[in-house]
């Protein structure tokens, strides 16, 4: 005991210098002041910008970065930025654009003329400052970054001034008018083939020829280049003055220069520079020449030639092209206002002049979502790394990949937290991708109306609300109102189908006039859910029917999302007339809407691969410290046991352990193992229990006195690492006549799964050689006495699925360990396939089991996993049967996941599959089916009756009795540990009386007279 307390003491003193003299972040002081900057037209506006300044901490001169806040937010938003990206060795400036918090002026939308010309004026009082290093005289090494607004102000202001070095613009638009008064549609009057000119490419310029349009490809096709012209989703660069007003944003937007975007409301809300006026009250703090416009279009619902002049003044697609700083665009998935056909654009744009772009669509937006905040940190930091440090710290910066991808890996088993995987890509493909699935719609033409005044009107998303929600991870709620809207579905996917990009769909609309319409498609899994619409996205588009043509043609470009839908998943695409969150006709109207091709085509990224995920530091040190401490604790308990005394009636000394060379191999469960260069391996549990199998194939068990325990041991043959149970123990110590649900049998001490190894069993004259298991007179007894199982005699034949059924307590997870070795009988025997079981018995390995739940190492892969059980068996590789077993389990690409990210039935299934490696003769399941949904229920319930008719046997311990009525062909009941019936199904049940319904009776009603428990 000393010697424990003098290690716990010098673990405890180590821990407490560490955390003292571990070094703290560098303190960061901000230094508050008002800049004065001139703009306007003709340079005669003065402004004070209300700005704070954050020097490196550990002095010298150090890039600088610029922090622009969203709509709505001030300087303050950025305060935690500021800091962190200070502490990492910038000079930093945050600031209050005009018209928001402190600063005076008024709002003018990121125009060249105001805004743009306050963000080089700051760049010409940081070039004055003694802490920034300069490229040249008057010229500082600075990049910018921010988010919504501020993204807009970075893209214009590295257009405007080619002093900014590199850019980091996040869910920020292109082209405001687009983002306004979007229009998805191509249309032409059906049979003439004339372009109505409102493409989604028309006007810009900037997309056209630069690849293959997806809606025209069958089958799977690949783009060759950065994608497809007209996937760029959602009209970018349309001809706005035939979108679709996007009322609602809009009155957020402009209503008092107040946004509901999250990112703003992060940081503390300041007051105006001084008391609202009246014309502040009307608009906001708008230039009045904004308000006015916004006025009139809010009041008519359709953009005019001078608002969409106004508002492309103020958009980065116009000057793009002159953008040389290096530009990391990152957009949201969530987001209804600036949606990812923007960074498309811009990126398009930027990229088209030679300057480096990278994309990264994260979980977030202006819609909400987790936000990613940390990640977006960190990106952002490796940007700005690499291209404002430069050589040395900068090179050693983790590189930003050209195109990363957000998306869901599951739930951690441990924290329950979401876990988000970043596949990349090297290169950006479009919203087209690198490849075309077609997926066939089914549905007839179908008359739709548009109510009097719009209303009611269906919904897709309120704007806002998720970002007022705190970024809750919610897919929301997407009403299409009856009369108003047409579906197209597709039959169930036979594969997987993973949509990355924008879809196009061509659709015919017959009528008069003018009609505003609203794509939509969805996800449905099946009639008990409501389907899921990704991002809840809604692809506005308004055709216009030429006079005499009766009907139009439109190819319309889907919202860009990534989405994966499952396996019997459908596709359903509605086209209605109404959204709340558009503008929409007060007139009355009725159109037939039909689908020209019956097919959407789905673009897919098949270069996009998910990146290596680093593990945690301490996710290593931890087991490695255990196993540190384990190793002392069972030496120091050794030592001391040889003095005590030992307890009658216990086994054998424990012989004296090799140490050459020791591979210790920690388990997840607090078992180690360690495993000597002469194969001689050790167990230390948590209990102190000591497990030493040997290469002969015997086994000894030590308890922490030094006794050894022959019900607790576990032996492998041919010298292969053993397997020790989940607690040390195994004899079923727990003395509370409960069954001992207290070991297992694991090759690593986690994977829940026991086969002994060996090369074979032959008959040694006792029974039969090809009966798969025969018990005789089983009897195991707790250590209070009370008898688990209590003279328990059955056989199993080949072929046969027998059911071992019982209630709590009846002896059955003691029985299994049994015949697993896993503990000693206290008289009886178990024979497989005419050999009696012993630990370490060559004939267990022709069984294969998987008790008291599935256990995996988290980090590694499912297929890891599996591949590292079946090579501590020692057998060669050719006769796992990896391809079967891995099929059984159905996981997919899953399998190349940490097994951390897995739910409880994909654990479920992969522990199964492991007990199947090698197709063993004997299978041992305990409740196999805890986790599983219907359909793999009904899935695994064929797989075990195939797996019997091949000529194996199954063994399955379940509480699910109509399952083992509909799976089994022979049931054995125990009671108490003994014997209450067994033998074939069948037999049971037409041994049973008719139910009083008419109905032959169930198995459950068989099951409750034979225990006595039925009322």
């Amino acid at each position: 005991m000393k010697r424990v307390a003098a290690l716990v003491a010098a673990l405890a003193l180590i821990g407490v210098t560490t955390w003292l003299v571990w070094p703290s972040a560098p303190e960061v002081r901000a230094q508050d002041q008002r800049i004065t900057v001139v703009d306007g037209p003709a340079d005669d506006q003065r402004v004070e910008l209300d700005t704070t300044f954050f020097p490196p901490p550990d002095g010298g001169k150090a890039p600088a970065v610029m922090l622009a806040h969203g709509f709505g937010g001030s300087k303050q938003s950025m305060r935690d930025q500021a800091v962190r990206l200070a502490q990492q060795g910038y000079a930093v400036l945050t600031w209050s654009a005009r018209g928001f918090g402190r600063s005076t002026g008024q709002i003018a939308l990121n125009s060249p003329d105001y805004e743009v010309k306050d963000v080089k004026q700051l760049i010409d009082w940081l070039a004055k400052r003694p802490e920034v290093r300069l490229d040249a005289s008057g010229d500082p090494r600075v990049g910018i970054a921010g988010g919504s607004y501020g993204g807009a102000i970075a893209l214009m202001a590295a257009a405007h001034d080619q002093r900014v070095d590199a850019i980091v613009p996040q869910i920020t638009w292109s082209d405001l008018a687009d983002a306004l008064f979007p229009n998805a549609a191509t249309s032409t009057a059906a049979g003439t083939g004339t372009n109505a000119g409102t493409g989604t490419n028309a006007g810009t310029g900037t997309n056209a020829g630069t690849g293959t349009n997806a809606a025209t490809e069958t089958g799977t096709s690949t783009d060759a280049g950065t994608g497809a012209g007209a996937g760029t989703g959602a009209g970018v660069g349309g001809a706005a003055t035939s979108g679709v007003f996007k009322r609602m944003w809009a009155g957020i937007f402009f209503g008092q220069g107040v946004s509901l975007d999250a990112t703003s409301l992060l940081g503390r809300r300041e007051a105006a520079a001084g008391p609202v006026t009246e014309e502040q009250a009307r608009c906001g703090r708008f230039l009045p020449a904004i308000c006015d416009i916004y006025q009139q279009v809010a009041e008519d619902g359709r953009a005019t030639p001078e608002a969409v002049a106004l508002l492309r003044r103020s958009s980065p697609i116009t000057v793009a092209r002159q953008i040389k700083a290096p530009t990391l665009l990152i957009q949201g998935q969530r987001d209804s206002l600036f949606p990812l056909s923007h960074a498309d654009a811009n990126a398009k744009a930027i990229a088209a002049a030679g300057t480096p772009v990278s994309l990264a669509w994260f979980d977030g937006g202006h819609d909400g979502g987790n936000g990613e905040a940390d990640w977006l940190f960190d990106q952002s930091a490796a940007w700005f790394a690499r291209y404002l440090k430069g050589e040395g710290s900068g090179q050693a910066a983790p590189p930003v990949s050209a195109f990363t991808v957000t998306r869901d890996g599951g739930r951690d088993p441990g924290t329950r937290q979401r876990i988000r995987l970043h596949p990349e890509a090297a290169s950006y493909p479009g919203l087209a991708g690198t490849g075309t699935t077609t997926v066939a719609l089914n549905g007839p033409e179908q008359n739709i109306v548009n109510p009097p005044g719009g209303a009611p009107a269906s919904i897709s998303t309120v704007p806002g609300i998720g970002g007022l929600l705190g970024g809750q991870n919610t897919g929301g709620v997407s009403i299409d109102m009856p009369g108003q809207s047409a579906a197209f579905e597709s039959g169930p996917l036979a594969a997987p189908l993973q949509l990355t990009g924008s879809p196009t769909v061509k659709i015919k609309v017959t009528g008069k006039g003018e009609a505003t319409l609203f794509a939509k498609l969805y996800d449905v899994a099946d009639d008990t859910q409501l389907p899921t619409l990704p991002a809840g996205l809604v692809a506005p588009v308004r055709v216009t029917i030429p006079e005499g043509a009766g009907s139009a043609e439109a190819t319309v470009s889907l919202p860009a999302v990534d989405h994966r839908f499952a396996v019997g998943h459908r596709l359903r695409l509605v086209v209605t007339t109404t959204d709340m969150g558009f503008a929409t006709p007060a007139q009355p109207a009725a159109f037939k809407v039909s689908l020209v091709s019956p097919a959407v085509s789905v673009p897919t990224v098949g270069t996009l691969a998910a990146a290596p995920t680093g593990v945690a530091w301490w996710v290593w040190a931890m087991p490695l410290s255990a196993v540190v401490i384990a190793a002392i604790l069972l030496a120091t308990g050794r030592t001391t046991s040889r003095s005590g005394r030992r307890p009658a009636g216990r086994g054998q000394s424990l012989p004296q352990a090799t140490t050459d060379a020791p591979l210790l191999t920690p388990s997840a469960n607090g078992t180690t193992h360690v495993v000597t260069a002469d194969g001689t391996a050790h167990a230390a549990s948590a209990d102190g229990t000591a497990h030493i199998v040997t290469t002969d194939g015997t086994a000894h068990a030590a308890s922490a006195d030094g006794a050894a325990d022959d019900a607790s041991t576990v032996a492998t043959a041919n010298g292969a690492p053993g397997a020790a149970a989940a607690n040390g123990t195994g004899d079923g110590g727990a003395g509370d006549g409960n069954e001992t649900g207290n070991g297992r049998s694991t090759v690593d001490g986690e994977s829940g799964v026991a086969r002994s190894n060996g090369d074979g069993a032959s008959s040694n004259g006792c029974g039969g050689a090809e009966v798969p298991l025969e018990i005789s007179g089983l009897t195991k007894a707790y250590r209070n006495g009370e008898l688990a199982v209590n003279d328990l005699s059955f056989r199993v034949e080949r072929g046969q699925v027998l059911g071992l059924l019982g209630p709590n307590g009846a002896g059955k997870t003691t029985t299994m360990r049994m015949m697993m070795g896993l503990i000693r009988p206290d008289s009886g025997e178990i024979r497989i396939f005419g050999e009696q079981v012993t630990p370490g018995a060559p004939v267990l390995s022709r069984l294969g089991s998987f008790v008291e739940g599935p256990g995996f190492l988290p980090h590694l892969s499912g297929r890891d996993n599996i591949e590292l059980y079946w090579a501590a068996t020692g057998r060669p590789r050719a006769d796992a049967h990896f391809e079967e077993a891995l099929a059984i389990a159905n996981l997919g690409k899953a399998l190349d996941r940490a097994t951390r990210t897995y739910s409880q039935g994909m654990r479920q299934r992969l522990a199964i599959a492991q007990a199947m490696l090698g197709l063993p003769d004997l299978l041992v399941l305990d409740e196999p089916t805890n986790g599983l949904d219907p359909p793999q229920i009904r899935e695994m319930r064929e797989v075990l009756k195939r797996y019997a008719r091949d000529g194996r046997t199954v063994i399955v311990s379940s509480h699910m009795l109509a399952e083992v009525e509909q799976t089994c062909s022979h049931v054995v009941v125990m009671q108490r540990g003994r014997l209450v019936s067994a033998g074939p199904v069948s037999r049971l049940l037409s041994s049973a009386a008719t139910v009083a319904n008419g109905h032959g009776p169930r198995l459950e009603d068989v099951f409750l007279d034979l225990i006595g428990d039925k009322p």
